[in-house]
């Protein structure tokens, strides 16, 4: 995962793209494994760990009736969350991810593993669903960075 986030880091260094993250599953671990490569400080912006509904409503501006009819662990949440943190942030390339870690706050409709990860790079916003299975928590999470990893590098290819 290391290794990924160097070559992601040395690959936005190398085109001037600067990054930005909101994080709600995954706690700030995707900040924390970009940042942990050195000169990360030329392509990290900033980043926001939107936990709470309230804080998904307040710092990235999600719509109130986007949690009331979809949840907060939705492709339409996740997009509003990646549009909106472009608008704050201003980068090139934005990452936003929403979902459920476990190993409770699952349901039947939205299981445990259930990550919505969505990317916005320039005007191209595209949101992908993910389920992550037969896994505790702390896989969940890491499973979701390194797909989030992943996604970001494919951008490039």
């Amino acid at each position: 995962m290391f290794k990924t986030a160097e070559q992601i880091v040395n690959l936005l260094k190398n085109k001037n793209i600067k990054l930005s993250i909101a994080e709600s599953c995954t706690g700030g671990m995707l900040a924390q494994v970009i940042t942990s490569v050195c000169g990360a400080s030329k392509v990290f912006e900033f980043g926001i760990v939107s936990y709470s509904n309230q804080s998904k409503i307040k710092q990235l501006q999600v719509p109130l009736k986007i949690i009331k009819k979809y949840g907060s662990v939705s492709e339409q949440c996740c997009y509003s969350m990646v549009n909106n943190l472009a608008k704050i942030s201003k980068t090139t390339l934005n990452i936003a991810i929403t979902g459920i870690a476990g190993p409770k706050g699952g349901s039947k409709l939205k299981p445990v593993g259930l990550v919505y990860i969505g990317i916005k790079k320039n005007n191209r916003t595209s949101v992908e669903k993910y389920l992550f299975k037969n896994n505790n928590r702390e896989n969940i999470r890491k499973k979701s960075v390194k797909k989030s990893l992943e996604l970001i590098k494919n951008l490039f290819k």
